[in-house]
């Protein structure tokens, strides 16, 4: 009698469906992943921050709200150039980045996105959103919207953060333009409030972030990028400090007479004063050699900025 062997039924028919739908899925995570890595070399945070003090320029060059469609040109405009700083300030960076705790993980040491992949994305950003300011704004918004872009990327980025301790001090007035920005698209000049604005936020940059220097100084030192904690004493970065929270406030107040109201006075004297609060009791820890959390510095700075530039725009429209 012949023993007949029966051959399993083969499920790889069945299995085929499955890996198709998990290969899929991988696919999808991946795009996202990607997409992620693209949002990231725009610094999203840093453009947040930049249109805060940007759309209030622009109510008060109008004394009101200027119309809601240049408003959303200036506001798009502005982020993807921004973003075109950023990606740039990015490609440029990543021999550095590679070397700091804060930075490896972002998309070019991580190689999610290719050198030669965020160039181009940098340099399309710059064009277009250049683009859409001398088409849609004006020739004078235009042209300090490029300045900005060059000014961070070759001259802060390439040139001054590498050589010099006062790189802060001159990248200043990149994080100061948009104010312009705002201020020339709806007027197409600039008047002394918009330079007393601007000065705000130049001076206020010192105090925002020599803390977070303060901070990552082990960093920046195996970078080997001379940031002021990384080459002076501590007492030396505190003056400093002290010196530009101080004209910061005296800045922001001088704005005032400028056809402003106790709308923005007050609140800018109040926020001002605790800056300079904040300030003072961070130079008093260096002193007394206490634990320094330079941080409650940098977060509040954050927060002082916000109020000021939101009673510009409250004052503007009452």
């Amino acid at each position: 009698m012949s023993m007949i062997t029966e051959r399993p039924v083969s499920n790889s028919a069945g299995q085929q469906p499955a890996r198709a739908a998990e290969a899929s899925v991988a696919q999808r995570r991946d795009v996202r992943a990607v997409l992620r890595a693209y949002v990231a070399l725009t610094k999203p945070r840093i453009v947040e921050l930049l249109l805060v003090t940007t759309v209030p320029a622009m109510m008060l060059a109008a004394d009101g709200m200027p119309s809601l469609w240049l408003v959303a040109v200036v506001l798009v405009g502005g982020s993807l150039a921004a973003g075109a700083a950023s990606v740039l300030n990015c490609y440029i960076d990543r021999d550095i980045d590679q070397l700091m705790r804060r930075t490896k993980r972002r998309p070019l040491p991580a190689h999610t996105v290719s050198p030669r992949s965020a160039l181009i994305f940098g340099l399309v950003l710059a064009v277009v959103s250049v683009a859409l300011m001398a088409v849609f704004t004006n020739l004078l918004a235009a042209a300090l919207t490029l300045a900005a872009i060059a000014y961070y990327d070759l001259v802060y980025t390439l040139w001054l953060k590498r050589t010099t301790p006062t790189n802060t001090f001159w990248g200043g007035a990149c994080g100061a333009a948009p104010v312009l920005i705002g201020w020339a698209a709806v007027t197409g000049s600039l008047a002394p409030a918009a330079w007393a604005l601007f000065g705000v936020v130049f001076f206020w940059q010192m105090p925002h972030f020599y803390p977070l220097a303060m901070k990552y100084k082990d960093d920046y030192a195996r970078a080997g990028i001379p940031m002021l904690p990384v080459v002076a004493s501590s007492r030396r970065v505190n003056a400093e400090i002290l010196i530009f929270t101080w004209l910061t406030v005296l800045t922001s107040l001088a704005v005032w007479p400028l056809g402003m109201s106790v709308v923005y006075g007050i609140p800018t004297l109040v926020v001002g004063g605790m800056l300079v609060v904040e300030a003072h009791r961070l130079a008093r820890r260096v002193a007394r050699g206490q634990a320094v959390k330079p941080m409650r510095l940098f977060h509040w700075s954050t927060t002082y900025l916000t109020i000021v530039f939101v009673a510009v725009a409250l004052d503007a429209l009452l």
